[in-house]
């Protein structure tokens, strides 16, 4: 069964997505190969004596880099599957994405490919005669593709082993999650007045496993407005929901209100097999977690990686601890609710942060200290409503 998604996230996955840039480059280079092509044979444009040889020659050039590029992206796809392998086995499963959202990857394929494809379009077009004249134009700037895909082999080969080191690997985990911090929990929102809805007279249910990936408040609140009602999800992102459990709760404002078609309601909550960090903040301190407690694992004995990743997610609750944690909330000009939403409690984020890692690293001094650190910290700098849960971690 497909998975209703939201636009925001389709696109996102779109952009996201592995294949999009190799994809763009290859489309890129056919049209330009058989555009050189035309233009060479049919225009005569003046590049005589860049590339001076014969049908045979050009066909050998072409042959060879046709072969080269092949055994250049075989070489890449390997060690990209190495890489993600390596990364999945020592630090965590959930860290694979950073490699497959990789641009320099993503570029270094495409261009391979590109290569390779410019070059068996060009070969496609050479004439049979000798006296015809070559489109050297068109060798010239696979001669330049070439080039081209050795510098960049060279500088992927240096990319790789460096974003493979775990300090890499953990800063670029805590750079997304500020950038979803940013976005989800504005540094200086003003908190809404207390919202309250009418008991719900309707509840849509997942149909469908998984976490719930995104929220699209604004398609909810369209459609609230259409059934004359208000609409909340009852799951924040990152929940897990199971099949039929209740989803988006629909709440009566008038005696107008009419019974909204549940695969309505379902398309504006995306649920997703596996958690991303779109809007879901929590995910990220899964990830910066995960590495830590394998870290201090009986198995490896790594304080100092768990250490790094503590002090990201430090970084990361002292940017939250300062931010309200009020719901989503789209309101009419007339401030009538529309549509409401959860969001991750910080109390979700000190429970991994925290008392995941004191239990993993129970006996060590370094991570004792630490956390008791970053408590005492975030107490001098929190925001009222956030106290309750930092003074309950705090040792007594």
């Amino acid at each position: 069964m497909v998975r209703p998604r939201t636009r925001r996230s389709r696109l996102a996955a779109l952009r996201m997505a592995f294949w999009l840039v190799p994809a763009a480059f290859s489309a890129g280079a056919v049209l330009v190969a058989i555009g050189l092509s035309v233009l060479e044979l049919r225009l005569a444009l003046p590049s005589t004596g860049i590339l001076p040889s014969g049908p045979a020659g050009a066909r050998s050039l072409l042959s060879s880099i046709i072969t080269a590029m092949i055994s250049f992206t075989a070489l890449v796809f390997s060690i990209t599957v190495v890489a993600l392998q390596l990364a999945s086995s020592q630090y965590s499963p959930r860290v694979l994405r950073t490699f497959l959202e990789d641009r320099v990857t993503q570029t270094t394929l495409g261009t391979f490919v590109a290569t390779f494809l410019f070059a068996m379009v060009v070969l496609a077009t050479l004439p049979d005669r000798s006296t015809v004249r070559l489109p050297e134009l068109s060798l010239a700037v696979a001669m330049a593709l070439v080039l081209a895909s050795s510098g960049l082999f060279i500088y992927y080969l240096h990319h790789i082993t460096s974003t493979m080191r775990v300090p890499h690997i953990i800063a670029a985990i805590a750079t997304q999650t500020r950038g979803t911090i940013s976005e989800q929990y504005p540094e200086h929102a003003s908190g809404p007045a207390p919202v309250s809805l009418p008991p719900p007279n309707q509840t849509v249910c997942a149909d469908l496993p998984g976490f719930v990936d995104d929220i699209d408040l604004r398609l909810l609140a369209t459609l609230a407005r259409r059934h004359d009602c208000a609409m909340s999800v009852l799951s924040a992102p990152g929940d897990f929901v199971i099949a039929g459990q209740p989803l988006v709760a629909v709440h009566p404002l008038s005696d107008s209100s009419t019974r909204v078609v549940p695969g309505e309601a379902a398309r504006v909550v995306t649920i997703n097999i596996e958690r991303t960090p779109g809007q879901d903040v929590g995910f990220g301190f899964r990830q910066l977690a995960d590495i830590a407690e394998r870290a201090l694992s009986p198995g490896i004995n790594d304080t100092t990686t768990a250490v790094r990743a503590m002090h990201e997610m430090h970084d990361l609750l002292r940017r939250l601890v300062v931010r309200p944690f009020h719901p989503w909330v789209v309101r009419d000009g007339d401030g009538t609710v529309r549509a409401r939403a959860e969001r991750q409690s910080f109390d979700q984020f000190l429970a991994i942060a925290v008392d995941e890692l004191r239990r993993a690293g129970r006996g060590d001094p370094r991570v004792d200290a630490l956390l008791d650190a970053t408590l005492a910290d975030l107490r001098a700098v929190a925001l009222p409503e956030h106290l309750p849960d930092i003074l309950r971690r705090l040792p007594g």
